[in-house]
């Protein structure tokens, strides 16, 4: 039988937005374990392909600088929510991937980095932290600012900080038996 804490802490993931984020920071070794818990993920021939870029404090400005300079586009308005969306954040975390194409499919690669990222959300519960992760547009031109060989990529921002929310909107979800099919 499953533990009931277990099927609570997966079933209480939840996105917090940096815009109920405090702008408190977070401690540098509680970071830390968080990816130490994203360290754990499974990984198929041990390929271990996530790869974390971590913009705090003063370093969030280079971050948003860069993504002003290759989104030329961008309005005003866009501008001013990043910019708040940055300041309110703690840490803003890029997810960043090795391609181990010579020995797995790409897909699994992601699917480890993705499942790291989750661990590390799940390692939020019981705390005043919480996370989002974005994939904008943008996301394939910070290679170069992030100084990632050929053979990386990045998949997102993570974006982490304190919050006080309290009252969760119940996410809907499916029931499960619409998604099985079994074969006795």
């Amino acid at each position: 039988m499953i533990k009931k804490i277990t099927s609570k802490i997966i079933q209480s993931r939840k996105s917090i937005f940096p815009k109920d984020f405090t702008g408190e920071l977070i401690e540098k070794d509680v970071v830390m374990q968080l990816l130490e818990n994203a360290n754990y993920a499974p990984t198929h021939k041990l390929t271990q392909p996530w790869i974390f870029k971590i913009f705090s404090q003063k370093s969030k400005n280079l971050l948003l600088n860069e993504i002003i300079k290759i989104t030329p586009e961008i309005s005003i308005e866009k501008k001013n929510k990043l910019k708040n969306k940055i300041e309110k954040s703690s840490h803003i975390i890029c997810i960043c991937m090795k391609k181990n194409n010579s020995i797995l499919p790409e897909w699994e690669e992601i699917a480890a980095t993705s499942m790291a990222v989750q661990n590390l959300w799940l390692s939020c519960y019981e705390t005043k932290i919480g996370g989002y992760w974005s994939t904008p547009k943008y996301i394939a031109s910070l290679n170069d600012f992030l100084s990632l060989k050929n053979d990386e990529v990045c998949l997102g921002l993570f974006y982490l900080g304190v919050h006080n929310v309290s009252n969760f909107r119940k996410t809907n979800r499916k029931n499960i038996s619409e998604k099985v099919k079994w074969y006795d």
